[in-house]
């Protein structure tokens, strides 16, 4: 997933909160969001929007980002 992630985007934005210990992320060279939210629901997600847009700049390919961190 994160290996044709990586040839088209810059940021991989997930709610998987288990994806850095099932994948290696510095072998990747994207930069990866996990969001910490009540579910995966729209409604728990839009809220977080702003914090995603602030932590963009932050972002590291290969070290996970969490979002509220």
């Amino acid at each position: 997933m994160l290996t044709v992630a990586q040839e088209q985007f810059d940021v991989f934005i997930t709610v998987d909160r288990n994806l850095s210990f099932q994948q290696y992320l510095p072998s990747f060279d994207i930069s990866v969001i996990v969001l910490r939210a009540g579910s995966n629901r729209l409604q728990d997600l839009l809220p977080l929007l702003p914090q995603i847009r602030a932590r963009l700049t932050d972002l590291r390919p290969g070290t996970p980002v969490y979002v509220p961190g």
